[in-house]
């Protein structure tokens, strides 16, 4: 399966090459205040395009990217990669709706007890 998201205005894209088994919607500080969907998988599996700004914060391990021309948020990269498979993620809500209404959503609690909700 091969899913893309675009920002508002176009500048950005991206091309999800992987079958996600589900979205997440996270609650931590960050993700709360953005809203996004985030599906995930191993680097190579994205492409992303375009301008970008990031942000990091706190232990700076991920950087959270926007459109440096509209201002949605695109995905997430980690800053501290470990493991064999490093990994990122998409924000889904760039997508067509009827792709992100097909992929089932798990809250995870990231404020405070890093566990799935469900």
């Amino acid at each position: 399966m091969s899913i893309t998201g675009v920002c508002h205005c176009g500048a950005v894209t991206y091309e999800f090459r992987h079958t996600p088994r589900r979205t997440t919607s996270c609650n931590c500080s960050m993700c709360r205040r953005l809203a996004a969907l985030w599906i995930y998988a191993p680097i190579p599996q994205i492409t992303v395009t375009g301008p970008t700004r990031s942000y990091a914060h706190g232990e700076k391990s991920l950087a959270f990217h926007t459109c440096a021309v509209c201002g949605c948020t695109t995905h997430w990269e980690n800053l501290k990669m470990d493991g064999e498979n490093p990994y990122m993620a998409v924000n889904l809500r760039l997508a067509d709706p009827a792709v992100i209404a097909s992929v089932p959503v798990r809250h995870f609690d990231g404020a405070d007890t890093w566990e799935f909700l469900d």
